[in-house]
C-alpha cells in the first residue's frame, strides 16, 4: 500500500485525498441523478453539495482531532495534515447534515427527499475513501493469520509495518459497495418520505459497530466501546424510532 500515489520533485499527490476526492465526486454524481429523476432542482443540490464537501471535511477532521486531542496537543500543526488520514467519517455526516438542514430550509427545498437522494451516495463514496484508508494505512486492523490478511511495508505507512492484519478498510469498501448496490437496486420500493436515508443509517451502523471489532488503530475514551460504536447506537436507535413514526403518519394518512 503507498500513500504517495505520484512524487514529482518536491511535490506529492497523496492516494488518501484523491480516494477522498473521487469519493465525494461520486456520491454527488450519483446523488444529483436521484435528484433529477425525482424532478427536484439538482443545480440548487449541487450548490449545496459544495457547502456539504467542506463542513463534511471540517466535521470529520473536528471530530477525530478532539477523540486523540491528547496526540494533537502537542503538535497542533498536524491538526492540518489532513493527506495523513484521520477524517472521521461520523463527524463528517453529522456535520453535513446540519448544513443540509440550514441550506434546504433557506432555499425552501424538502429535506426528506433530498436526504433518501443523498442516501444512495453517501455509501458510495465512504467506499472509495476506504480504499484511501487502505493506501494510507490509516484505519488499520488486529492481528491475523487470515490467508487474506495484508501486510503494509511502506514506510510512509501509517499502519504497523510487516505484520498481517486484518483488512478493516477493505471490509469496510466492500459493505459501502454493498450498501450502495442494495440502496441502488431497491430505489423505487422506498415510498414513504425518509424510508431510504433511515434504512442507510441502520445499515452502516451495524456494519460499522461489527467492524469495529477488527479495528486496531488508536481507540478513544469509551472503556470497550469506540466513539464510533456509541454514535451508531444512538444513530440506529434514532432511525428505528424515525422509521415507525413515519409508518404511522403514512397509515393515518391512508
Amino acid at each position: 500500500m503507498h500513500p504517495v500515489l505520484v512524487k514529482i520533485g518536491s511535490l506529492k499527490i497523496y492516494s488518501y485525498g484523491v480516494f477522498v476526492a473521487i469519493g465525494f465526486l461520486a456520491a454527488l454524481w450519483v446523488a444529483g441523478n436521484e435528484i433529477a429523476r425525482k424532478g427536484l432542482d439538482r443545480d440548487k443540490f449541487y450548490d449545496m453539495g459544495f457547502w456539504v464537501v467542506l463542513s463534511a471535511i471540517v466535521g470529520s477532521r473536528l471530530f477525530h482531532v478532539l477523540v486523540y486531542w491528547n496526540v494533537y496537543r502537542d503538535a497542533p500543526a498536524e491538526i492540518f495534515k489532513l493527506w495523513n488520514g484521520g477524517l472521521v467519517f461520523y463527524g463528517g455526516f453529522l456535520a453535513a447534515v446540519v448544513v443540509c438542514v440550514w441550506f434546504l430550509r433557506r432555499h425552501r427545498m424538502p429535506f426528506l427527499p433530498v436526504a433518501d437522494a443523498s442516501a444512495i451516495g453517501i455509501p458510495l463514496g465512504l467506499a472509495f475513501g476506504r480504499l484511501g484508508c487502505t493506501a494510507a494505512g490509516c484505519c488499520y486492523g488486529k492481528f491475523t493469520t487470515l490467508p487474506w490478511a495484508v501486510v503494509f511495508s511502506d514506510p510512509a505507512s501509517l499502519a504497523p509495518l510487516h505484520v498481517p492484519l486484518h483488512p478493516t478498510q477493505i471490509y469496510e469498501s466492500i459493505a459501502g459497495f454493498a450498501i450502495f448496490g442494495f440502496l441502488y437496486a431497491t430505489r423505487d420500493r422506498f415510498e414513504t418520505p425518509g424510508m431510504r436515508f433511515w434504512v442507510m443509517v441502520i445499515l452502516y451502523g451495524v456494519v460499522r459497530s461489527f467492524l469495529e471489532i477488527f479495528r486496531d488503530d488508536p481507540r478513544g475514551f469509551l472503556g470497550p466501546f469506540s466513539e464510533s460504536q456509541v454514535v451508531s447506537a444512538v444513530l440506529i436507535l434514532y432511525a428505528v424510532v424515525s422509521i415507525v413514526r413515519a409508518r404511522s403518519r403514512s397509515k393515518n394518512t391512508a
